[in-house]
């Protein structure tokens, strides 16, 4: 598995893959640095502005260990478990927690807010289905008792607007300081 111990090798994922798309019409950089814009914009610490930087480092992870985009068409590449373990090494269990649940938080949210799912982008209605659809009542309850349940749900909002084409929004010199003063 891709070794991350630095915030220098985060930062060189997306340098390496950042400039990919994931069937979004936007790059994994541009989805990042919007993500975190708008949690920042949003009020939110700077440990979940940071987890909404990263949320998607697991779809990096899976081009570096395998040279290819996943099709979330066809298999889901666990990319919130995978980024949530390569991070750990990095940041603590309140950038990775939202990270870990942020694909959850979608099944959650579809499962319990009325229109929520018909406002998802076409590529997250279709890894949705990929991803084991809504959550059942039970594992509603579960999600919603876990302790960054709260976190990925607002998480899930920043994932879900920060897909736009053209925003001007803070580049990685702006984040940097805030990953520094993070990481451990």
């Amino acid at each position: 598995m891709t070794e991350i111990s630095s915030v220098a090798d985060v930062l060189a994922l997306f340098e390496r893959f950042g400039d990919d798309t994931y069937g979004e019409d936007v790059t994994q950089t541009e989805h990042a640095l919007q993500c975190a814009a708008i949690a920042e914009a949003d009020g939110a610490s700077e440990a979940l502005i940071v987890a909404a930087l990263l949320h998607d480092v697991g779809h990096l992870v899976h081009l570096d260990e395998t040279g290819e985009v996943a099709d979330a068409t066809v298999v889901d590449d666990v990319h919130e478990a995978v980024g949530a373990r390569v991070l750990a090494r990095v940041f603590g269990p309140e950038v990775t927690g939202p990270i870990a649940l942020h694909v959850t938080a979608k099944r959650y949210r579809c499962a319990t807010e009325p229109g929520y799912a018909e406002g998802l982008s076409e590529a997250s209605t279709i890894s949705l289905a990929i991803q084991g659809g809504p959550l059942g009542e039970a594992e509603c309850a579960t999600f919603a008792a876990h302790p960054a349940a709260a976190d990925a749900i607002r998480l899930r909002g920043y994932d879900d607007w920060g897909k736009l084409d053209d925003v001007e929004v803070p580049g990685w010199d702006h984040y940097r300081p805030m990953l520094e003063r993070l990481a451990r």
